[in-house]
């Protein structure tokens, strides 16, 4: 399983890169803004300043809604840097701009994906990654997992090359369930990620070991 960031916090993705388990960077408008990165020019620059840090893919959203939009969008933020993945909405527009990347050897990720029939429709369209939100599903009483289940089924049924990418990941707990069911990629927070070196017989372990060698000494 590939461990992406969810975030444009610069420290954050430093942070992330240097556990040395970090594939890549997920990131959206919202995120921008969350960090004071507004305007296109900060914004592009922004994302070369990601793609500096990490060695793998950086999802980076358009804002248009129309096919035009989106495929000029898209090619001016994969013009930044061979990293860059153009993310792409799960809309009629998105899936024709997502057909058109795919086509000139762009990589996508088709985003705000909810059903197992959209993933369908975004794995026919070529798209590089596609991301469900199994927390936002969590959240309304939905079975997220379910979905990335029905995905992986599916996907494997046909040998779609199409990643799986679980986003709005919330906690450890849902790294692991998606590990068990096959997802791909997972994209989340750094506690969610760290949350995994936590144990406490390791502590113990630890604490003792460290006992037991000053007693020698």
């Amino acid at each position: 399983m590939k461990f992406f960031i969810d975030t444009a916090n610069l420290d954050q993705i430093r942070e992330a890169q240097e556990r040395g388990v970090l594939d890549g960077v997920t990131t959206n408008p919202s995120l921008m803004a969350k960090e004071g990165i507004t305007g296109k020019e900060n914004i592009m620059n922004h994302y070369k300043a990601i793609c500096e840090i990490v060695d793998g893919d950086v999802s980076a959203e358009v804002i248009a809604t129309d096919f035009e939009g989106m495929v000029r969008e898209g090619e001016e933020l994969a013009a930044l840097n061979p990293q860059i993945v153009v993310k792409l909405p799960m809309i009629k527009d998105g899936i024709k701009a997502c057909k058109y990347f795919s086509d000139k050897g762009v990589k996508t990720n088709v985003t705000l994906v909810f059903s197992a029939g959209q993933a369908l429709i975004a794995a026919k369209a070529g798209a590089t990654y596609m991301s469900p939100f199994i927390g936002r599903l969590d959240d309304v009483s939905t079975d997220g997992l379910g979905l990335i289940s029905e995905i992986r089924l599916i996907y494997d049924n046909y040998g779609f090359k199409t990643q799986i990418l679980a986003a709005s990941i919330r906690h450890t707990m849902h790294i692991m369930d998606c590990a068990k069911i096959g997802a791909d990629v997972m994209t989340g927070p750094l506690k969610a990620i760290d949350g995994l070196l936590n144990h406490p017989l390791t502590d113990i372990g630890l604490a003792k070991f460290l006992a037991d060698f000053k007693k020698g000494n």
